[in-house]
């Protein structure tokens, strides 16, 4: 059991997390949920016989390509951004 001594912090315990960190944890999170779901429209839509050349079915379809990659990046951003603010607090 660790106990804490008061006024006795490490530098890296108070970093906060700023807006745009979340703004984008989130937007990962959206976008990843988004082509789950696309993907499974498409499965139901092209077992149903829907024709996947008309309509919002491209737009779909790409939503399936695009989404995770993106979604990705976003993840890749807010840890290299929270990597850098450690690093950051730990030399002050």
């Amino acid at each position: 059991m660790s106990t804490r001594t008061s006024g006795g912090s490490t530098p890296g315990d108070d970093v906060p997390v700023r807006r745009i960190d979340r703004i984008l944890a989130f937007m990962s999170l959206g976008l990843l949920a988004l082509s789950i779901v696309c993907f499974f429209a498409i499965i139901i839509g092209s077992s149903s016989g829907a024709d996947m050349g008309t309509g919002v079915w491209p737009v779909i379809g790409l939503l399936v390509y695009i989404a995770p990659p993106v979604a990705f990046a976003c993840l890749l951003a807010v840890l290299i951004m929270s990597f850098i603010r450690r690093a950051k607090a730990n030399k002050a």
